[in-house]
Protein backbone atom coordinates (compact mmCIF):
# COMPACT_ATOMS: atom_id res chain seq x y z
CA UNK A 1 0.00 0.00 0.00
CA UNK A 2 2.64 1.92 0.86
CA UNK A 3 4.44 2.01 -2.47
CA UNK A 4 0.98 2.44 -4.44
CA UNK A 5 0.45 5.60 -2.59
CA UNK A 6 3.83 7.14 -2.96
CA UNK A 7 2.89 7.41 -6.49
CA UNK A 8 -0.29 8.55 -6.06
CA UNK A 9 -1.33 4.84 -8.03
CA UNK A 10 -4.87 3.79 -7.60
CA UNK A 11 -6.39 0.49 -9.45
CA UNK A 12 -5.35 -2.79 -8.80
CA UNK A 13 -1.62 -3.76 -8.84
CA UNK A 14 1.03 -5.50 -7.52
CA UNK A 15 5.08 -4.80 -5.91
CA UNK A 16 7.20 -7.78 -6.97
CA UNK A 17 10.48 -8.14 -4.55
CA UNK A 18 12.71 -11.23 -4.32
CA UNK A 19 13.49 -12.18 -0.35
CA UNK A 20 16.65 -13.78 0.63
CA UNK A 21 17.28 -16.25 3.39
CA UNK A 22 18.81 -13.86 5.79
CA UNK A 23 15.73 -11.70 5.11
CA UNK A 24 16.82 -8.96 2.98
CA UNK A 25 14.20 -8.00 0.29
CA UNK A 26 14.90 -6.24 -3.26
CA UNK A 27 12.23 -4.50 -5.01
CA UNK A 28 11.98 -6.02 -9.05
CA UNK A 29 8.82 -4.12 -10.42
CA UNK A 30 5.37 -2.86 -9.77
CA UNK A 31 2.58 -4.77 -12.68
CA UNK A 32 -0.46 -2.00 -12.79
CA UNK A 33 -3.08 -4.90 -13.21
CA UNK A 34 -3.81 -8.14 -11.23
CA UNK A 35 -1.50 -11.27 -11.87
CA UNK A 36 -2.34 -13.99 -13.26
CA UNK A 37 -1.37 -15.44 -10.04
CA UNK A 38 -4.43 -14.01 -8.28
CA UNK A 39 -7.21 -16.55 -7.60
CA UNK A 40 -4.61 -17.62 -4.86
CA UNK A 41 -5.06 -14.54 -3.49
CA UNK A 42 -8.95 -14.94 -3.79
CA UNK A 43 -8.70 -18.28 -2.41
CA UNK A 44 -6.85 -17.63 0.75
CA UNK A 45 -8.91 -14.57 1.22
CA UNK A 46 -12.19 -14.91 -0.11
CA UNK A 47 -12.10 -11.72 -2.24
CA UNK A 48 -12.83 -11.45 -5.30
CA UNK A 49 -10.27 -9.10 -6.86
CA UNK A 50 -11.74 -9.16 -10.41
CA UNK A 51 -14.79 -7.22 -8.80
CA UNK A 52 -13.15 -4.81 -6.84
CA UNK A 53 -10.44 -3.96 -9.48
CA UNK A 54 -13.77 -2.86 -11.72
CA UNK A 55 -15.15 -1.36 -8.92
CA UNK A 56 -12.16 0.88 -8.48
CA UNK A 57 -11.21 1.78 -11.77
CA UNK A 58 -15.50 3.06 -12.09
CA UNK A 59 -14.26 5.37 -9.03
CA UNK A 60 -15.39 3.72 -6.22
CA UNK A 61 -13.76 2.93 -3.15
CA UNK A 62 -12.31 -0.50 -2.33
CA UNK A 63 -15.17 -2.52 -1.28
CA UNK A 64 -13.32 -3.40 2.22
CA UNK A 65 -10.49 -1.77 4.28
CA UNK A 66 -7.27 -3.26 4.11
CA UNK A 67 -6.39 -3.86 7.68
CA UNK A 68 -9.65 -6.38 7.34
CA UNK A 69 -8.50 -8.61 5.34
CA UNK A 70 -7.54 -11.56 6.40
CA UNK A 71 -5.37 -14.91 5.50
CA UNK A 72 -6.78 -18.38 5.98
CA UNK A 73 -5.01 -21.82 4.95
CA UNK A 74 -3.13 -22.31 1.91
CA UNK A 75 -3.57 -22.43 -1.96
CA UNK A 76 -0.89 -23.36 -4.68
CA UNK A 77 -1.30 -22.42 -8.35
CA UNK A 78 0.13 -24.36 -11.69
CA UNK A 79 -0.34 -22.90 -14.88
CA UNK A 80 -0.46 -25.49 -17.88
CA UNK A 81 0.58 -25.03 -20.97
CA UNK A 82 0.71 -26.19 -24.61
CA UNK A 83 4.55 -26.66 -24.36
CA UNK A 84 6.65 -29.82 -24.06
CA UNK A 85 9.29 -29.46 -21.03
CA UNK A 86 11.33 -32.57 -22.96
CA UNK A 87 11.83 -29.66 -25.76
CA UNK A 88 13.28 -26.75 -23.24
CA UNK A 89 9.22 -25.52 -22.92
CA UNK A 90 8.86 -25.38 -26.70
CA UNK A 91 5.35 -24.51 -27.69
CA UNK A 92 3.11 -27.19 -28.66
CA UNK A 93 0.05 -25.69 -31.12
CA UNK A 94 -2.37 -27.57 -32.00
CA UNK A 95 -6.24 -28.99 -31.74
CA UNK A 96 -7.09 -30.35 -28.63
CA UNK A 97 -9.02 -33.33 -28.62
CA UNK A 98 -10.40 -33.93 -25.56
CA UNK A 99 -10.24 -32.46 -22.14
CA UNK A 100 -10.86 -33.87 -18.89
CA UNK A 101 -10.60 -30.78 -15.75
CA UNK A 102 -10.66 -32.49 -11.95
CA UNK A 103 -13.10 -31.66 -9.71
CA UNK A 104 -13.59 -31.73 -5.86
CA UNK A 105 -13.42 -29.88 -2.56
CA UNK A 106 -10.67 -27.29 -3.14
CA UNK A 107 -9.83 -27.17 -6.62
CA UNK A 108 -10.41 -24.36 -8.93
CA UNK A 109 -10.08 -24.46 -12.57
CA UNK A 110 -9.71 -21.05 -15.25
CA UNK A 111 -9.61 -22.37 -18.30
CA UNK A 112 -9.69 -21.09 -22.03
CA UNK A 113 -10.02 -24.09 -24.14
CA UNK A 114 -12.08 -27.12 -24.50
CA UNK A 115 -12.05 -29.89 -26.48
CA UNK A 116 -12.23 -29.20 -30.41
CA UNK A 117 -10.38 -26.00 -29.38
CA UNK A 118 -6.81 -25.10 -30.77
CA UNK A 119 -3.57 -23.34 -29.72
CA UNK A 120 -2.30 -20.72 -32.09
CA UNK A 121 0.97 -20.26 -32.79
CA UNK A 122 0.71 -16.63 -32.38
CA UNK A 123 -0.03 -16.63 -28.32
CA UNK A 124 0.73 -17.68 -25.30
CA UNK A 125 -0.11 -20.77 -25.28
CA UNK A 126 -1.33 -21.27 -21.94
CA UNK A 127 -4.07 -23.48 -21.47
CA UNK A 128 -5.65 -23.24 -17.42
CA UNK A 129 -4.89 -22.67 -14.31
CA UNK A 130 -5.39 -24.92 -11.85
CA UNK A 131 -6.04 -23.84 -8.11
CA UNK A 132 -5.92 -26.22 -4.87
CA UNK A 133 -6.51 -24.62 -1.86
CA UNK A 134 -6.75 -26.42 1.86
CA UNK A 135 -6.52 -25.50 5.37
CA UNK A 136 -2.40 -26.06 5.36
CA UNK A 137 -0.31 -25.97 2.40
CA UNK A 138 0.41 -29.81 2.31
CA UNK A 139 -3.57 -30.00 2.31
CA UNK A 140 -3.15 -27.70 -0.73
CA UNK A 141 -0.30 -29.18 -2.29
CA UNK A 142 -1.93 -33.18 -1.82
CA UNK A 143 -4.88 -31.40 -3.67
CA UNK A 144 -3.10 -30.21 -6.46
CA UNK A 145 -1.31 -33.13 -7.04
CA UNK A 146 -4.45 -35.01 -7.12
CA UNK A 147 -6.09 -32.81 -9.54
CA UNK A 148 -2.72 -33.05 -11.89
CA UNK A 149 -3.18 -36.72 -11.64
CA UNK A 150 -6.90 -36.24 -12.60
CA UNK A 151 -6.71 -33.84 -15.59
CA UNK A 152 -6.36 -34.97 -19.09
CA UNK A 153 -5.63 -32.82 -22.21
CA UNK A 154 -4.86 -34.27 -25.60
CA UNK A 155 -4.03 -33.49 -28.58
CA UNK A 156 -1.21 -30.96 -27.90
CA UNK A 157 1.93 -31.40 -25.93
CA UNK A 158 1.43 -29.81 -22.15
CA UNK A 159 3.32 -29.23 -19.22
CA UNK A 160 1.28 -31.34 -17.09
CA UNK A 161 4.02 -34.15 -16.17
CA UNK A 162 6.34 -31.56 -15.35
CA UNK A 163 4.07 -30.04 -12.89
CA UNK A 164 3.16 -33.46 -11.75
CA UNK A 165 7.15 -33.94 -11.24
CA UNK A 166 7.64 -30.50 -9.16
CA UNK A 167 4.43 -30.55 -7.09
CA UNK A 168 5.24 -34.28 -5.91
CA UNK A 169 9.35 -33.63 -5.46
CA UNK A 170 10.34 -34.10 -1.94
CA UNK A 171 11.82 -30.15 -2.35
CA UNK A 172 8.76 -28.39 -3.18
CA UNK A 173 6.68 -29.94 -0.39
CA UNK A 174 9.41 -28.67 2.11
CA UNK A 175 9.34 -25.22 0.33
CA UNK A 176 13.38 -25.65 -0.73
CA UNK A 177 12.92 -24.17 -3.94
CA UNK A 178 14.54 -22.10 -6.08
CA UNK A 179 14.69 -20.18 -9.83
CA UNK A 180 17.33 -22.45 -10.49
CA UNK A 181 16.19 -25.86 -10.40
CA UNK A 182 14.38 -26.00 -13.81
CA UNK A 183 18.01 -25.25 -15.49
CA UNK A 184 19.26 -27.48 -13.01
CA UNK A 185 17.84 -30.87 -14.09
CA UNK A 186 15.66 -30.93 -10.75
CA UNK A 187 12.62 -32.26 -12.32
CA UNK A 188 13.19 -33.95 -15.56
CA UNK A 189 11.76 -37.21 -15.68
Amino acid sequence: MKGARTIDYVNAGTLEFLVEPAGRFYFLEMNTRLQVEHAVTEEVTGLDLVAAQLRVAAGEPLPWPPEQIRVRGAAVECRVYAEDPARNFLPSPGPITAVEWPEGPGIRIEAGVAAGGEVPVHYDPLIAKIIASGRTRDEAVARMARALEACRIEGVKTTLPFLARVIGSDAFRAGAVHTQMVEQGAFHA
